[in-house]
């Protein structure tokens, strides 16, 4: 734990004798990223930095319903086809189908939604012959 700033201090010399006393002790050796720039360092300036990068990082977003219902589509069409198994294929699609044909019933804010549900044997159709041509390129 840091230790108190003394009275009678000047907090300049306070904080520089914390550093050195640090840099001595090995704490800032080994850092990631040591020797190399700030990551956005030549970007212009945005107050909000810091909050768009953890968004980033946590992979969260701002959309409207409608459009992360879109892209939620999307990333499960996705993991679907890249699903071990069949079952496993029309769990992901029966998911995403549920939650389609509920926003369909109580639309969503945001643009128009645009979305159908997925037709799972269509879906497991694409999954087989990915699977097939995969097979084949790797045999």
């Amino acid at each position: 734990m840091t230790e108190r700033k003394p009275p009678g201090v000047s907090f300049e010399s306070w904080v520089d004798r914390q550093i050195r006393e640090a840099q001595e002790r090995g704490a800032f050796d080994d850092l990631p990223g040591a020797g190399k720039p700030l990551p956005g360092h030549q970007e212009p300036y945005d107050e909000n930095w810091w909050l768009k990068r953890k968004m980033s990082s946590e992979d969260l977003s701002l959309l409207p319903p409608s459009l992360a219902l879109r892209k939620e589509a999307e990333d499960a069409l996705a993991a679907a086809m890249a699903a071990p198994s069949e079952k496993r294929v029309r769990r992901i699609i029966e998911e995403i189908n549920r939650t389609i044909r509920q926003a369909m019933r109580r639309p969503l804010e945001g643009p128009p939604l645009n979305l159908v549900p997925y037709d799972a044997d269509e879906v497991v159709r694409d999954w087989r012959q990915a699977r097939n041509r995969n097979g084949a390129a790797s045999g």
